[in-house]
């Protein structure tokens, strides 16, 4: 493979990174069930080949962001006229998955300016709503977007070995971000929202990437927030976080700590993702 790597740089000399990951996606046929080539895994396995010296890369078109330094975002000013009112007003809510570039640079702005986490890019599977009364007020946003590579209570009460997840782990996604704009003050606004979006969730994820989802997680950090949304909307607390982080040299916490909370989207979500990997022969 790494010897075809090099001789087709070497016979395309002008082909940027861009357009040679795309061709041997063509090639070999790495693409997703839904038919979309694989251009981003193909091009980080081209920048680490580039890394190791096994290959000589055309030199990038720009500078890739720094690993650890976020997004830059433009903020755009928006309507903050305060909403208090009883949801029967305020429904039945309008939920798009955002798509379009206008639509990203709204929903980026939003989530940087208002959530406490702010906004940072995701490069794997990743779906974006867009929330709107139903007089089109926007109102919250929500991602999601890869599963913790990890999380031992997670995982337990999946019941999957490392294999299963291994394989299973593309067939979940983690809500990383909820915000509901803070001069919006609706009661139970929050659990209607995640119920619309638990119902509808997984057919958005098959018609984008070739795939359902068959479990949801988040992550709520405590004492900043109870989770009383993802409880009211039938979310399981499955434990919490040890504070160590995934890098962690120490035995003492020095995150926030976390309750885990686990939506199952599918009746037999243990048996389907536990099986995962006969779905990808």
């Amino acid at each position: 493979m790494v010897d075809e790597i090099r001789q087709t740089i070497s016979n395309n000399p002008d082909w940027n990174r861009t357009v040679l990951s795309k061709e041997l996606c063509k090639r070999w046929g790495w693409q997703s069930e839904n038919g979309q080539i694989n251009d981003i895994s193909c091009r980080s396995m081209l920048r680490a080949l580039d890394a190791s010296g096994r290959i000589n890369l055309p030199k990038p078109k720009w500078v890739p962001r720094v690993k650890g330094v976020k997004e830059s975002v433009v903020h755009i000013e928006h309507d903050t006229a305060n909403i208090e009112a009883p949801l029967s007003e305020l429904v039945p809510l309008r939920i798009e998955v955002v798509t379009s570039k206008e639509g990203s640079k709204v929903f980026k702005s939003y989530i940087d300016q208002y959530h406490y986490l702010g906004y940072d890019r995701a490069i794997s599977e990743t779906m974006k709503y867009a929330v709107y009364a139903r007089d089109g007020t926007p109102i919250s946003n929500l991602m999601f977007g890869a599963s913790a590579w990890a999380c031992r209570p997670r995982d337990e009460f999946i019941g999957w070995d490392r294999e299963q997840r291994q394989a299973g782990l593309r067939y979940t996604a983690n809500n990383n971000r909820f915000l509901i704009y803070p001069w919006i003050r609706v009661r139970f606004l929050a659990s209607h929202i995640l119920s619309l979006i638990c119902r509808r969730i997984s057919c958005d994820w098959q018609a984008r990437y070739g795939h359902g989802i068959y479990c949801l997680e988040t992550f709520v950090e405590r004492p900043r927030f109870r989770g009383i949304s993802y409880q009211a909307s039938n979310w399981v607390c499955v434990g919490q976080t040890t504070g160590r982080g995934r890098n962690s040299t120490t035995s003492r916490a020095v995150l926030p700590i976390k309750d885990i909370y686990v939506y199952p989207l599918a009746k037999e979500f243990r048996k389907l993702l536990c099986s995962s990997a006969s779905l990808l022969k």
